[in-house]
């Protein structure tokens, strides 16, 4: 594991971050990550955990300056032992484990070919800022407020929303969306390989109570002590039958707890400026078993009860993990895999984070 530090220099004064000590921003990588240079404005005083993909020989550059502390596939086993074999190799759902190594209280990750966006007045987007807002506001799960987040500044609930509502639920996930190039799959892709998204919608939902959602991991964030054993990326890339899917599986698993647990999710801002399109008949080849398997997953997850007796997220997880293999295992023997690296991504959670169920408990019945 390598590990950098940097402090400001002497003298320049810049306002204290926003959940400095609370944060840690996660970024998986094959590559150097000169992306940090444009977002050093925001990003400079937090700490940053860097999940290496693929070759573990090969020699990451950071530029100079960030705190990090940088993880690669030896260091996964070696820290995991046995358990490694849940974490992905080769696909960007190899983050998940910098999710579990972190102690902090929030977790933002962010791919490295995303850039700051500007909004339509032409400033530069902080999207960690935004993102923090998102999660230390209230979410509106169980009554869909037509103004959207009424807790935004010139805003409030609508005229009919109940007042016993209004308090709202702990916010445990922010979903941010992306400028430049969509979050296509491979067919939509193919059809519309010039389409680009320019439409910079100034808004903020909060997701409802049983309506599910794809997820995307390029520019999330999220309450780690309220749902972080939830965000399980799955066993994708290397060895596996499907990839590009890791994100979303994460979000019907997390969005499936939240529902049970009475904790909201919200997606719209922040935007990042996505650079880059994947190529989509690569894309194809990893997709193309999901896009059949998905029509059977949406109904699974969409009729998942989890009982009371799961009052933690970690109970919930290892509740949905016996559905997963007892009703998907019949879909393909991948999910039997699936359903038994969930088991073990929890034992690995707890190892690292022994406090964790407990406080998660706790958490929860606040």
């Amino acid at each position: 594991m390598a590990q950098s530090s940097a402090t400001a220099a002497a003298g320049k004064v810049t306002p204290v971050p926003v959940l400095k000590d609370e944060l840690d921003i996660v970024i998986p990588t094959i590559r150097n990550l000169d992306f940090l240079e444009m977002w050093r404005p925001f990003f400079e005083h937090y700490h940053l955990i860097i999940v290496q993909d693929g070759d573990p020989s090969r020699t990451i550059k950071v530029p100079e300056g960030f705190d990090y502390e940088l993880y690669n596939r030896n260091d996964i086993n070696r820290i995991l032992g046995p358990k490694a074999s849940c974490i992905s190799f080769k696909d960007s759902a190899c983050r998940c484990f910098g999710y579990m190594v972190s102690k902090k209280k929030y977790i933002y990750t962010i791919d490295d070919d995303c850039f700051v966006a500007k909004d339509p007045s032409g400033k530069d987007v902080n999207a960690l800022e935004q993102h923090i807002k998102n999660l230390l506001c209230p979410s509106t799960p169980f009554f869909f407020n037509t103004l959207y987040d009424p807790y935004r500044e010139g805003t409030d609930f609508v005229r009919g929303y109940p007042f016993s509502l209004r308090e709202g639920a702990p916010t445990a996930v922010s979903h941010g969306l992306w400028l430049n190039i969509p979050d296509y799959d491979a067919p939509t892709q193919l059809v519309k390989p010039r389409e680009r998204n320019t439409r910079y919608v100034d808004a903020v939902l909060t997701i409802p109570k049983g309506t599910l959602f794809p997820m995307c991991g390029m520019n999330l964030a999220f309450n780690r002590e309220l749902i972080g054993p939830a965000m399980y990326f799955g066993l994708m890339g290397d060895g596996q039958p499907i990839g590009r899917y890791d994100d979303m599986w994460a979000g019907w698993c997390m969005k499936v707890i939240c529902d049970h647990m009475g904790l909201g999710v919200k997606t719209g801002l922040p935007y990042i400026w996505h650079s880059k399109a994947s190529n989509p008949f690569v894309n194809l080849k990893k997709e193309y078993k999901g896009i059949y398997w998905q029509e059977e997953l949406i109904p699974f997850f969409q009729s998942v009860v989890l009982p009371k007796e799961c009052t933690s997220v970690q109970k919930c997880y290892i509740e949905l993990s016996k559905q997963v293999k007892a009703k998907l295992g019949k879909v393909d023997e991948y999910f039997i895999k699936l359903a038994d690296s969930m088991l073990t991504w929890i034992e690995a959670w707890d190892e690292l984070n022994p406090s964790a169920e407990a406080a998660n408990g706790a958490a929860a019945a606040k």
